[in-house]
C-alpha cells in the first residue's frame, strides 16, 4: 500500500517527535536534582581542594542533590552569602561561626543563624619561640619581642584578644609571615603564634626549627579555665609531642574549621549530605590529608561551639552519639 506525501511527512514528524522526547528525558531528570552551591576560599587553598571532593562524594552518593563549589573570601564572606541565599553551604570556623550566632563581634547587632554541619579539622594556635629565649611559659612573653599572628589575620586577632584575658603583653612585632619567620631565625624577634597544620606544626613553623631549636608554650590548667570562661568559642587543644622538631605535648587554644548550612536547606537534605560526607573514608583524605583517619562526627562534637543543622543532629544520634544541650538550637 503507498504512503501518500502528507503521510510520509507524518510520519517522519512522530518519529523526530518521539526521538526529541527520549533525548529530553536525561535533561529531565537532572532538572528535578536540587542544586546546591558550596562558598569556600581562595582556590590556591588546600581547603578549597578539600570542598571539591565534598561536591564529589554528595554528587555520587545523595540522589536528587547536584552540588559545585564557588570560590569566596572564606568565612565571613561565606556566612553573609548565606544569609542572602547566594552560597547553601559553605566553609567556616568554629569561632567565626560562635559569634554569628550570638551577634557578637564583627556581627554585633545582626546575628546570622547559619547552622554546623561538620568539622573536618581542628587549627590549634601555637605559641612558639626559640629555645635559646629561656621562656617557660606565656606569662614569660612579658615585654619580650613577639608577633600575635600574621598581620590581619583571624591567628592575629584571636591571640591579642587571648592576651589580653590572660594579661600578657609582649611588646608586639607586627608582619607578614615571611617578615616574621626572618625575624625569628635572626633573634630579632623570640617567637611567633601560627595556625597549626592539623595537630602537626606548619610549614613555616618547621622551617624555623630545622635551623633554630624551638619549644611551645601551652596553656596551664589556670589559663585554659580563665580563656574557657571568657572566650566560649574557643576550643582547648591538646596537642601530642613531635618527635620530628623535638616538641612536648602541650595544650592550647584553637578553633575548628568546618561546614556550615544556611537554615533554608532542609533537614533531610542536610542529614543525606552529613551522612555522606561522615561516611566517605577515601575522597576527602586524598584531598585534605588532616581528614586521613578522621572520624569526622566526633570530631564534630568534640570541637563545634553553636548549634548543629537539625540535619547533623540527626545523623549523630543516629550513629549512637550523645549531642550536648549547647549544639542544640532553642
Amino acid at each position: 500500500m503507498k504512503r501518500t506525501h502528507s503521510a510520509w511527512r507524518r510520519a517522519l514528524l512522530a518519529a523526530a517527535a518521539a526521538t526529541t522526547c527520549l533525548s529530553l528525558l536525561p535533561l529531565a531528570a537532572n532538572a528535578q536534582n536540587q542544586k546546591l552551591l558550596i562558598g569556600t576560599t581562595s582556590s590556591s587553598s588546600s581547603h578549597y581542594g578539600y570542598f571539591v571532593a565534598v561536591s564529589q562524594v554528595i554528587n555520587k552518593q545523595v540522589k536528587g542533590v547536584d552540588t559545585s563549589v564557588t570560590e569566596t573570601g572564606a568565612t565571613m564572606d561565606n556566612l553573609r552569602r548565606m544569609a542572602r541565599n547566594q552560597v547553601d553551604f559553605a566553609l567556616v570556623t568554629t569561632n567565626v561561626l560562635h559569634h554569628a550566632n550570638a551577634g557578637t563581634g564583627d556581627f554585633a547587632g545582626k546575628p546570622n543563624d547559619s547552622r554546623l554541619l561538620w568539622i573536618y579539622t581542628i587549627a590549634p594556635q601555637n605559641a612558639i619561640v626559640r629555645k635559646d629565649a629561656d621562656v617557660a611559659n606565656l606569662d614569660g612573653l612579658n615585654g619580650k619581642k613577639f608577633n600575635t599572628g600574621l598581620k590581619g589575620s583571624a591567628t592575629e586577632k584571636t591571640t591579642d584578644a587571648v592576651f589580653a584575658a590572660l594579661n600578657i603583653t609582649p611588646d608586639v612585632v607586627r608582619g607578614s609571615t615571611g617578615e616574621i619567620v626572618d625575624a625569628v631565625k635572626d633573634n630579632r624577634a623570640i617567637g611567633y603564634v601560627k595556625s597549626g597544620a592539623g595537630m602537626k606544626l606548619d610549614a613555616s613553623s618547621r622551617e624555623i626549627a630545622t635551623f633554630t631549636p624551638i619549644q611551645i608554650l601551652g596553656l596551664s590548667d589556670t589559663q585554659r579555665d580563665k580563656i574557657k570562661e571568657v572566650m566560649p568559642e574557643l576550643s582547648m587543644v591538646d596537642v601530642p609531642a613531635d618527635s620530628s622538631v623535638g616538641t612536648a605535648a602541650y595544650t592550647t587554644w584553637g578553633f575548628g574549621v568546618g561546614a556550615a548550612a544556611s537554615t533554608q536547606l532542609d533537614e533531610e537534605t542536610a542529614y543525606q549530605i552529613v551522612k555522606a560526607v561522615c561516611e566517605d573514608k577515601t575522597a576527602q583524605a586524598a584531598a585534605f590529608a588532616d581528614v586521613a583517619g578522621v572520624d569526622i562526627a566526633e570530631m564534630t562534637l568534640k570541637y563545634a561551639a553553636s548549634p548543629l543543622h537539625p540535619g547533623a543532629i540527626r545523623y549523630f544520634k543516629e550513629r549512637g552519639l550523645d549531642i550536648p544541650d549547647r549544639l542544640i538550637a532553642r
